[in-house]
């Protein structure tokens, strides 16, 4: 425990030092609250990232990163007269033991649908206790969440009182009523390309789609985010190696035609599946 203290001051006093006036780094000098909030963003995906890679040492390098995120926020809040960081510490501790009255107070522990049923009564009960009269299941959700993980919130909540489909099969009919909806609008945008009326309904449609997408994702109990990253790894993957061939047959794959560009995904693809068939026979033998 002397340890975790002495380098959580040890960081603290990185920061201020880095905030002096007097000698402090001028970059860190020039941020504030909306100019370091990306970088907030952006290190907690390292850490979701770092985690799908299973990479431990990387993980201890971004939970690093980010908790210097929280010290950042916290020093500049302490030099508005704002609050400190023990101050944010105390806050998360206080909400912590509040919210888990079946570990720190004397209610029955129950299984984890109740314990989640508890939390968000809880939370309803601070909002009224703080004034909020929003009375909506919808309350309380983050508009600056990203909207993918803002859409599966609306319609996790919305569940809870019962306005859910019974199960993915409606889902994947909804969804490929949408399909048709954005077809049928993309077919207006090109009959009236200047049409802005046509164009805003193609936005409509494509959303609606992307909103039952991140619906069928819940069905199935898969993170979006993470079903995302997977597929944008894979992308990667393979136009990297796309590339890679061509590079190895000197011509680069920009400015080749679309058939050529296809055939060198295609051998990528083939070869990704007989390497995993190759690994499976090695595995049952």
């Amino acid at each position: 425990m002397t340890e975790q203290l002495d380098q959580m001051q040890r960081l603290l006093g990185i920061m201020a030092r880095l905030r002096d006036p007097a000698g402090g780094c001028p970059w860190d000098l020039a941020q504030d609250f909306s100019t370091i909030a990306p970088y907030t963003i952006e290190e907690a995906y390292e850490v979701a990232d770092a985690i799908d890679r299973g990479d431990m040492q990387g993980l201890r390098e971004e939970l690093g990163d980010l908790l210097l995120q929280v010290v950042f926020h916290a020093q500049m809040a302490s030099e508005a007269g704002g609050f400190a960081f023990e101050d944010v510490a105390r806050a998360i501790s206080d909400k912590m033991e509040r919210r888990h009255p079946h570990v720190f107070g004397d209610e029955d522990r129950g299984d984890a649908d109740a314990v989640r049923a508890s939390w968000e009564q809880i939370k309803r009960a601070e909002r009224a206790a703080a004034g909020e009269v929003d009375a909506s299941a919808l309350a309380g959700i983050a508009r600056g969440l990203p909207e993918w993980q803002r859409a599966v919130k609306l319609q996790d909540r919305a569940a809870r009182v019962g306005f859910d489909w019974p199960g993915p099969a409606p889902v994947m009919a909804k969804l490929e009523e949408e399909l048709g909806e954005v077809r049928a609008e993309f077919d207006a945008v090109a009959a009236a390309p200047g049409d802005v009326g046509a164009r805003d309904r193609l936005e409509a449609e494509l959303g609606d789609l992307l909103f039952v997408a991140a619906n069928l994702a819940r069905h199935a109990q898969v993170d979006v985010g993470t079903a995302l990253r997977r597929a944008n790894h894979k992308f990667e993957r393979r136009f990297r190696a796309m590339e890679s061939l061509a590079a190895d047959e000197g011509a680069p794959l920009a400015g080749q035609p679309l058939g050529a560009q296809d055939a060198y995904w295609t051998r990528v693809k083939d070869a990704e599946r007989e390497a995993a068939a190759g690994a499976e026979r090695e595995r049952v033998r």
